[in-house]
């Protein structure tokens, strides 16, 4: 008897040591919830109460996996550098995961990915890949379903504040059969920009007025772009003692070449079907599928666009403006080496810019700001080409999200999760938006601290706040393996930058290496969905015949030129978008 009472005595101990522990343990988590809060998440369209409560829930989520090291990897954007130096370590300290997020090259992101698709050999537990390889994951069965994972392994360790409907990318991440595959967490969009002080100036708009006959403006068709490029290149050439030029651009061959073109160019001419996000039977690439999401083509031969004469004035376009109106040494850039260069302020116009360079575009210390830091320039909508018609996308959007593979040990691959999910969590979303400018969520799109910011962030916010902003879209499902197929553009268009064949030739060839690696892919029996079922070749007079892509020649490809004022259209935009 007195042995029994001594065990009771020893196990009520036991228990009460452990409560103690326990509400020690809690006591500790919340205490760092409110540190962080305080220190690193003061923006949040959160109560502090209710970012305490969400950091809360990570603390006690995570605990089967505290002490756990995992390693995820992003490509080198100012908002994933943030998640690697505020998120990481906040993270850390708050579940006791150590994550070591690691910032390498967009290209090696892929390679990696792609790598670890094929082995089943795990080099990262989760990976920030842009949504274009969504028609990639859906097909070979090994990314996990995150639909399905949420309730079924994941069902106690996703967020109940996670908020899926609050996200502006989700439409992106999810397959033709309704599930979500990725995890946006950061979104940057590809629009026109352009010297808002220069368009302003009544000197030059009544000099374009006279050479052109209508008003120097945002310009809404490929026509009006052409013509301020060639008005501020070849009329105006020079701005307080500087040379300037209509247009900004990048030739050099290069992996990020291919970035230039198969980020939507061809559909911004018009080359594609209507239907958003992704143009539906053609998509932005020119690939056709048909009812069952197979894709059938790449070739006019096959019914595709890829090469039709929509993307060929497309290709034109770009050869002849790089060539006739940006600054010589444009043709031997990369992208990184071409991105700041409107920054150093001898650039009137880009048609094909990157939101994700705003936070460049806002230093003081530019060019581009006047003394009080205040932007000289603007963006706005992208004009469209004399192919396009309503309904169908304008440009790209890159949509850089949480994905993640069944052949990463599953206690990782949820540890991953939480990091994940951490990453876009209300409590920190607004500020990591302030700190890379790359908006995931509506809540903080309409925040008051992005109301207060937006004056300075030249028409960011008033696009993402327009409900048009959904005809900005990535790389969809109709791209069976982005990884493969993506590298065929800059390797198939660079000779048509440099000169040496035409437009045409080069995109048949594109059009051929597209359709001859669905056909491999297809006689290799890879994919678990939605395999590529290539249509027989037919003369092409067959396909441009037919209502919709791929389209015929146009008599006239370049119509009248048409623009408006910047700021009729952005009361247009803020009109439209408030909600």
């Amino acid at each position: 008897m007195k042995n029994k009472r001594i065990q009771l005595t020893a196990i009520a101990g036991s228990l009460l040591l452990a409560s103690a522990a326990l509400h020690a343990q809690s006591n500790d988590a919340r205490a760092i919830a409110e540190r962080l809060v305080d220190t690193h998440f003061q923006n949040s369209t959160l109560s502090r109460e209710e970012q305490i409560e969400e950091l809360l829930w990570f603390a006690q989520a995570a605990e089967p996996f505290r002490g756990m090291q995992i390693n995820t990897v992003a490509e080198g954007l100012t908002t994933h550098v943030w998640e690697r130096d505020v998120l990481a370590p906040a993270f850390e300290e708050l579940t006791g995961i150590r994550v070591t997020h690691n910032i390498i090259g967009e290209g090696d992101v892929v390679d990696n990915m792609q790598t670890q698709m094929q082995t089943g050999r795990n080099i990262y537990d989760g990976y920030v890949n842009d949504s274009d390889a969504i028609g990639t994951h859906i097909r070979y069965g090994t990314t996990i379903n995150l639909s399905e994972a949420m309730e079924n392994e994941w069902a106690d360790f996703t967020l109940p504040t996670l908020d899926l409907d609050d996200f502006i990318g989700l439409q992106y991440t999810t397959g033709p059969d309704g599930s979500i595959y990725q995890l946006p967490t950061q979104q940057f969009a590809n629009l026109y920009w352009f010297r808002y002080d220069w368009f302003q100036r009544e000197d030059l708009q009544e000099q374009f007025r006279e050479i052109y006959g209508y008003d120097l403006g945002v310009p809404t068709n490929w026509t009006a772009y052409e013509n301020i490029a060639e008005f501020f290149t070849d009329h105006v050439r020079e701005i307080d003692g500087v040379r300037v030029y209509g247009h900004m651009d990048y030739g050099r061959r290069d992996p990020s070449l291919g970035w230039r073109f198969h980020d939507s160019w061809l559909s911004m001419a018009g080359m594609g079907s209507p239907g958003i996000p992704f143009g539906n039977p053609v998509d932005d690439w020119g690939i056709r599928v048909d009812e069952e999401s197979r894709p059938v083509g790449a070739s006019v031969t096959r019914g595709g666009g890829t090469n039709a004469p929509a993307s060929v004035f497309a290709m034109q376009k770009a050869v002849d403006w790089l060539r006739d109106y940006a600054p010589s040494e444009a043709q031997g850039m990369t992208f990184g080496e071409a991105g700041p260069v409107p920054a150093q302020g001898n650039i009137a116009q880009q048609i094909f810019w990157y939101t994700a360079f705003t936070a460049d575009m806002i230093d003081p210390s530019v060019a581009v700001t006047d003394d009080e830091g205040n932007p000289l320039w603007r963006m706005a909508p992208s004009p469209v080409g004399p192919y396009w018609e309503e309904g169908m996308k304008v440009g790209y959007q890159d949509v850089g999200s949480w994905t993640f593979f069944d052949s990463t040990p599953e206690d990782r691959r949820t540890a991953a999760w939480l990091f994940g999910q951490f990453t876009t969590a209300k409590t920190v979303s607004l500020e990591k938006l302030m700190a890379g400018l790359t908006p995931i969520r509506e809540s903080d799109i309409f925040s008051d601290q992005m109301t207060e910011m937006a004056p300075r962030l030249g028409g960011l916010v008033e696009f993402y706040r327009s409900p048009n902003e959904s005809m900005w879209t990535p790389t969809g499902t109709n791209v069976p393996d982005y990884p493969r197929m993506a590298p065929l553009w800059w390797q198939n268009l660079a000779p048509v930058i440099s000169g040496e064949i035409t437009p045409q030739e080069g995109l048949d060839n594109l059009a051929g290496a597209l359709d001859n690696i669905m056909a491999r892919l297809a006689r290799a029996n890879v994919f678990e969905a939605y395999p590529p079922v290539l249509n027989e070749e037919r003369d092409p007079e067959y396909w441009l015949s037919q209502p919709g892509a791929p389209k015929a020649k146009l008599d006239d490809e370049m119509p009248q030129g048409t623009t408006i004022p910047y700021d009729q259209m952005m009361e247009e935009w803020m009109a439209a978008g408030t909600r």
